[in-house]
């Protein structure tokens, strides 16, 4: 299996793009548990980072770049060029979407 490379530029230094396939997603919802939302609460009374919502966020993130890196490689890619992030929080959960173009990509003759 061809690694993928994901690049949240338009250009990867040394490398041309020879083919594009089209934009590709990465998505995932995660639901928070009853005691991450009971400490959520008390930390928005005396403030602070809440660990377990960090720690779903690094899972949702990965998760999401995953499947973009499934869904490149299903079409022939080798690389996401112009990778980016969207979330938003709602009852149900955390939703993460990683995006970005499929490409393929060879180095430069130097």
């Amino acid at each position: 299996m061809e690694e993928i490379l994901i690049a949240t530029t338009e250009n990867v230094a040394g490398y041309h793009v020879t083919e594009t396939y089209g934009e590709v997603f990465g998505l995932t919802t995660r639901s928070r548990n009853v005691f991450s939302t009971i400490g959520q609460s008390f930390k928005t009374i005396v403030g602070g980072e809440i660990k377990g919502y960090t720690k779903l966020q690094h899972s949702a993130r990965d998760t999401a770049i995953d499947r973009l890196k499934g869904e490149a490689q299903a079409l022939g890619a080798n690389a996401v060029v112009m990778m980016r992030f969207d979330s938003s929080s709602a009852t149900i959960g955390d939703s993460v979407a990683a995006y970005g173009t499929a490409v393929r990509i060879e180095k430069d003759n130097a």
